[in-house]
């Protein structure tokens, strides 16, 4: 049987409802360690761990999937000893769904890689070289035993010009063949991803070529790498209607409010980012009336929670002057408990997407969240946001 036939006894989308009023959707991923229900945003454990929190302080938040990183456990500790202890899941004593991303987007992001038709080599680290190949990067993800892997492409730089863009999409495609070809655990999905820059026709044809291949899900990849909010929904609104009804559509990298109400509204199902949990270890908290810089020293005295709207752990038992004195006394507490609260929001973020789009009122829900958060934010922020 072909392993995209056997995976579909594991994995599926269910489409639940489409809001009437615009492209927004919920739904459900069904995979072998839970469900997901959407809009989904995904926390990023990197190596394994999201940074300052343990694994049961998400459970308790009922955060249904997290993504860890590719590259950075095949350096350390190694694919093959993660295999050996059970999987990542059993490794980090995690139960819910995990997806891997394959690497792409760190051999675009490292200084002196050189891609060819095998794959990407770079340095790493310590100086060594290292060769990441389609067959490679499944092999580690496989090793790894998430429920979600990614394929693995090149992640295309802004600006590009046509030619290097059709020449990178087209070897993309060729190395996703090659995914498939080392793809063998029916418990595992396989993602692809469609680049082209910010090119309507490239993304185009990239979305027609994966849609040949019936993956099991579909991501949107080259946004967030520097092209700008407009250059990213224009992106993200001429792509996602195109991609199948009935496969999970992700958009990878992208994080802040005002973008995920943008996907959302697109009608995409998954996101993940740094931003809530990078964010957080410097002070910055988001609430629904714009982000909080906690050590400034307004909050010296301020005695409410951090997001009064919130039921969460931090904010029913920690206030904002709680909160600065910790960063304040350089205490790991507040990073703990700004993390916390951070991934707390973004959960009850897409909760509250979800809901609204169950009663055909995304928009609404939109624009009152928009409204509050942009008016007190002080402007966009000019942080990276990958």
């Amino acid at each position: 049987m072909d392993i995209r036939e056997a995976i579909k006894d594991n994995f599926s989308f269910e489409l639940v409802h489409k809001d009437k009023n615009c492209g927004a959707r919920a739904g459900i991923i069904h995979t072998p360690h839970g469900s997901i229900p959407t809009p989904v945003f995904m926390p990023v454990g990197t190596h394994g761990a999201i940074k300052a929190l343990q694994p049961n302080q998400l459970k308790d938040m009922d955060v249904p999937i997290i993504l860890s990183n590719t590259y950075h456990l095949h350096l350390t500790p190694g694919s093959d000893l993660i295999k050996k202890a059970g999987g990542l899941h059993k490794f980090m004593s995690w139960d819910r769904p995990i997806l891997t991303d394959s690497g792409g987007f760190q051999v675009f992001s490292l200084q002196g890689n050189s891609i060819t038709e095998e794959g990407s080599s770079f340095k790493g680290p310590s100086g060594k070289d290292i060769l990441l190949t389609p067959e490679t990067s499944i092999g580690i993800q496989q090793n790894l035993g998430s429920d979600i892997m990614m394929a693995f492409d090149e992640c295309i730089p802004y600006p590009a010009d046509k030619k290097y863009v059709k020449n990178s999409i087209d070897r993309t495609h060729r190395w996703l063949d090659r995914c498939i070809d080392a793809w063998d655990n029916p418990q595992q999905a396989l993602f692809g991803i469609v680049q082209g820059s910010t090119y309507d026709e490239f993304r185009q044809e990239c979305i027609e070529e994966l849609i040949k291949r019936d993956l099991p899900g579909y991501a949107i990849g080259g946004v967030s790498v520097g092209e700008g909010p407009e250059l990213m929904e224009k992106a993200v609104k001429f792509t996602a209607p195109l991609m199948p009804q009935d496969k999970p559509r992700y958009v990878m990298g992208v994080g802040m409010p005002e973008d995920l109400m943008m996907i959302w509204e697109n009608g995409v199902d998954m996101s993940d980012c740094i931003i809530p949990t990078k964010f957080a270890r410097g002070g910055t908290l988001f609430t629904n009336r714009g982000k909080i810089r906690i050590t400034h020293k307004n909050y010296r005295r301020d005695f409410y929670p951090v997001e009064p709207n919130l039921n969460d752990y931090v904010n029913q038992n920690f206030s904002r002057a709680y909160l600065k004195h910790l960063f304040d006394s350089n205490e790991i507490l507040g990073q703990i408990l700004a993390t916390a609260h951070n991934i707390a929001f973004y959960k009850s973020l897409a909760d509250r997407a979800r809901e609204a789009i169950l009663e055909d009122r995304f928009l609404e829900f939109k624009k009152e969240f928009l409204g509050g958060y942009q008016k007190n934010d002080g402007g966009k922020d000019k942080n990276k946001r990958r």
